[in-house]
């Protein structure tokens, strides 16, 4: 587990040990039963914020999930209007409460663009999330190929926790932020590249290859 990941729980970490510790003072069954529940939530929240490490696959043309969770929809064409302004295919991946949500590059590349917008809190797996959710759009840019990376948040995600700027160089495979509880996150590629995955497939952040770019 990276310490930065855990970091981004400290918070709620400390109330809940607090009330952990609160509990004693509940007499009886009660302040156990409470003190127990508190516990379970502790570990939950050392499991939600766990970043196991993930073997990246080699190869410049091979695109890999930049999270955990399962393909929601593949759109396989349509204008991205902030980055590129042109037609791509966008790969959707829905991440429940049980998937690491650590995010990574799914591509080598050059961060571009970073915005963050503000927006509801619909259910991730809503038709509309991807539309009128609050996201933060990521552009990347490397010798081949510019690409997209859209960090959605869910009606239990609240927060998406960016750990990169414009101008950082990452690896493939590299961390770039984080979503708390529940999202969803996007990959917008060029049209000629070839997807790898279909919806309902599972796949890993930084392991699962979901396409591979066309030759220059």
């Amino acid at each position: 587990m990276r310490w930065q990941t855990i970091y981004e729980a400290r918070w709620i970490l400390a109330i809940l040990v607090a009330a952990t510790l609160g509990s004693a003072l509940i007499p009886h069954w009660l302040g156990l039963l409470l003190a127990g529940l508190f516990l379970l939530l502790i570990l939950y929240v050392f499991y939600f914020f766990r970043d196991p490490e993930r073997a990246i696959p080699a190869g410049d043309q091979l695109v890999v999930a930049a999270a955990d969770g399962v393909i929601a929809d593949i759109v396989p064409e349509l204008i991205e209007p902030e980055v590129t302004g042109q037609p791509m295919q966008r790969i959707g991946i829905f991440l429940s409460v049980f998937d690491v949500h650590t995010n990574r590059a799914p591509l080598a590349g050059k961060l571009i663009h970073c915005q963050h917008h503000l927006g509801q809190m619909l259910d991730a797996r809503h038709p509309d999330a991807t539309r009128l959710n609050e996201y933060i759009t990521w552009g990347f840019k490397n010798s081949q190929v510019t690409f997209v990376v859209r960090q959605i948040t869910g009606a239990i995600a609240r927060r998406i926790i960016p750990w990169s700027k414009v101008g950082d160089e990452l690896k493939k495979g590299e961390h770039f932020g984080m979503i708390r509880f529940g999202s969803r996150t996007e990959v917008y590629l060029p049209l000629n590249a070839r997807l790898l995955v279909k919806v309902g497939d599972r796949v890993k952040c930084g392991t699962t290859p979901i396409a591979e770019l066309a030759d220059s």
